[in-house]
This record gives structure tokens, sequence and C-alpha cells, in this order.
């Protein structure tokens, strides 16, 4: 009932720092002070009757309740945020262009703008893809998504996305052929090399402590995209960051054989344009809570540590 609602400007507050894992970060999107977040929440919990946050040094943890919690008041959020959008600029068509690298776009957003489109059809996204950062000067977009804050225009201001690290993939009827339960197997199989990404391999053995590979069989490919397509195909092993697997895991057309081996990445960030329009803060919020989601799913499909290591 209408009449049952909570504080909505606590949960507001509850939603952003759960998007954060921060009460301070939510703070600064906001653009409130931290106790007045604390505050806020402390309020929803008390409306609520249970504990939404484990409070930690330096991070806030949803419990069980405020994970479940937050799934729904996330996309609640985005859906009234949604409604507000059209009435404002009534039921015309409004086109959101989203500027992302073209991995980003085949293996992540692609995929997903089904959902978004029956969600909001008011709402038309255009996706360009480029390998280089957009010049606001030259080119004309609404929101752009890269990794790391370097080489970004002076005009644009990143803000935190997603955070990422690199995982080892392999289709299923490969590993029933040649098994891979450690390290010491991967010597076994054919590397898959994407050549924008041409160190992966040597980078991420440095980083799990493992000893170089000496002359592994190698396949070269021009795109990480690519590569992963061989990788559905048995082709070999590939190293794949987790932000861009969730469709291939969850299908089953691959599955990391060594979870406990994970080297991080540099995160995602996102700008607007100065002229960006509304619409382009209802994308930002449906991207967060799929982001939220993929976290919460992905617990499940790639767990912390591998089965008897």
């Amino acid at each position: 009932m209408i009449t049952d609602l909570p504080p909505l400007n606590a949960v507001r507050a509850f939603a952003a720092a759960a998007r954060h894992e921060s009460f301070s970060r939510a703070a600064e999107e906001l653009h409130v002070s931290h106790s007045a977040v604390s505050r806020h929440i402390k309020l929803l919990e008390e409306h609520l009757g249970v504990l939404l946050f484990e409070r930690r040094i330096r991070q806030s943890v949803l419990t069980p309740a405020g994970q479940a919690f937050y799934e729904q008041v996330s996309v609640a959020l985005t859906q009234i945020a949604a409604a507000a959008v059209s009435l404002r600029r009534g039921a015309a068509l409004r086109k959101v262009t989203v500027n992302v690298r073209p991995s980003f776009a085949v293996r992540w957003l692609i995929p997903r703008l089904p959902q978004f489109m029956a969600l909001y059809p008011q709402i038309q996204p255009e996706v360009v893809t480029s390998t280089l950062l957009p010049d606001p000067a030259k080119e004309t977009f609404d929101l752009v998504i890269r990794r790391g804050r370097s080489g970004w225009a002076p005009s644009l201001q990143p803000q935190r996305l997603l955070e990422d690290e690199i995982l080892v993939v392999a289709a299923p009827s490969l590993l029933q052929s040649a098994a891979l339960n450690s390290p010491k197997d991967l010597g076994r199989h054919t590397l898959l090399v994407s050549r924008t990404r041409a160190n992966d391999w040597q980078k991420w053995l440095e980083h799990c402590g493992l000893k170089p590979l000496r002359q592994p069989p190698t396949l070269h490919f021009d795109h990480l995209h690519f590569v992963l397509q061989a990788c559905v195909d048995g082709l070999g092993l590939a190293l794949c960051p987790a932000s861009l697997l969730a469709k291939d895991l969850s299908s089953g057309r691959l599955i990391c054989p060594l979870p406990e081996l994970r080297q991080p990445l540099t995160r995602y960030y996102y700008a607007l344009a100065a002229d960006a329009a509304p619409e382009a803060q209802v994308f930002i919020e449906w991207m967060l809570a799929q982001i939220q989601q993929d976290a919460v799913t992905n617990r499940t499909q790639v767990p912390a540590r591998a089965s008897g290591a």
C-alpha cells in the first residue's frame, strides 16, 4: 500500500550507499554530508526493523536483508526516474548516445539492451564504438565509458562505474578432453591471445606468482571478442575481464577452471557530456542496477576458491 512507503530520502541514500559500498561516496554523489547519509540509513533501518549494512572500517557491506531490499529498490528508483523523464519530455522518443569500446559493446552492453528497451520504450539507445576516448568538441555523445582516469577531455568528469578482474575461461568441451585442475596443466593447452591485449598472459602469470610457460602453443586474434568466440568454440584457453563474461558463464558456454587465480584490472569509469540528455542519467542508473545484479550472480558462478583448491 502507498501508506506503507518508507522515507523516500532515506531510500535514496540507502541505494547510493549500497551501490558504492561506502557512506562517504554516497554522500559525494548526493552532495550531502557523511553524517546525513548515516542518519538516513539508521532511520530506514528503524522503519524496516532490520539491519541493512554491516559497518566495517572504510567499507559498509550489505547484509542479506539489505541485499534483497536493494535489488528491488534499485529497479524501482530507476523506473521512477524514467517516469519523471517521460512526463517532462512527453511521449516523444528520446535518444541516448553511448560511446564505448567494441569489446564492452559486444560482450556487456548489447546483450542487455533488449531489457533496457523493454523497460524504457520511450528511450532509444544509440551505441557508438571507438578504441579512443572521444573529444566532446568534435564528437556528439551523451555518455562515454572507458577504463581508467587518464586521457579524458578536461570537460568530462569520470565517475566510478565498475570494478573488474581478469580470469581464465574455457569451453566445457575443451576441459573434457584435457583437464585443467591446477596451473601445472596450463602447458597442455593452447593459449588464445588478442593483439589489443598481447601481454595479458605474461602479466597474469606474474601476478599469480606462476612460472613463465615454455613456448606454449598460441593462437592470435585482432580483438578480444574474437578470442572469446574462439574460446567458446573450444580452440583454447582465454584470459578475459570478468565484466565481459556474465552471459557466457550463465549460459554455460564458458566456465572458469581456476577461479582462485585472479588479477585486478583498472576499473571502468563513465562521464556525461555537458549537454547530455536527461535520459542519460536513467541509462546510468539502469547500468548500475545491472552491475549490482551481475555481482550477485558472479559470486555463484565463479566462487572465490576452486573446489578442492
